[in-house]
């Protein structure tokens, strides 16, 4: 769907359900962890090509008992296999619905904001003339006041230069 301006509401009851239904998905997997940056890093990663491997592991282990010890979980490789192929799949159907929110949230960020800055720039405007603006005005330009300083400081280092 090519992009156009978004007026769309989000109802309390809808987002409500919403949040149920992702509070539903939590309760169904309850076997989902949070990592440490340590941990991340310190597992094997498993992709496309890796899940093939892990595949061809578990025939080979389901097809060849004798040569593993008695041991080793072939139940347990089958089980982790099946569900690292459910949760592949079903990441990619969160991913979708994350990239289209993630980019409905950047296009109607952006619109609130070129709305916003036509509000200041008539603020401004009117606070030269109309008494009680100039205090909206100051408001309103806080959220420009650390990138002023910012141009200041690169100006006066511009200017400090031989």
């Amino acid at each position: 769907m090519p992009y156009n301006n978004i007026s769309a509401d989000l109802s309390t009851a809808d987002l409500n359900e919403i949040k149920a239904a992702l509070a539903t998905i939590e309760q169904k997997l309850p076997f989902l962890v949070n990592l440490t940056a340590d941990e991340r890093r310190r597992l094997y990663k498993m992709g496309d090509k890796s899940l093939a491997f892990v595949s061809n592991s578990l025939t080979a282990a389901q097809n060849n008992p004798e040569i593993l010890p008695a041991s080793f979980d072939t139940a347990e490789l089958a089980r982790d296999y099946q569900l690292a192929t459910v949760l592949s799949e079903l990441r990619l159907n969160l991913r979708q619905v994350t990239e289209k929110v993630d980019d409905t949230l950047l296009a109607v960020g952006s619109e609130a904001m070129t709305s916003s800055l036509s509000v200041y720039d008539y603020v401004k405007a009117a606070a030269k003339r109309q008494p009680g603006l100039k205090a909206v005005a100051a408001q309103l330009g806080e959220r420009f006041k650390s990138m002023r300083q910012k141009t200041d400081k690169t100006e006066v280092m511009a200017e400090a230069r031989p």
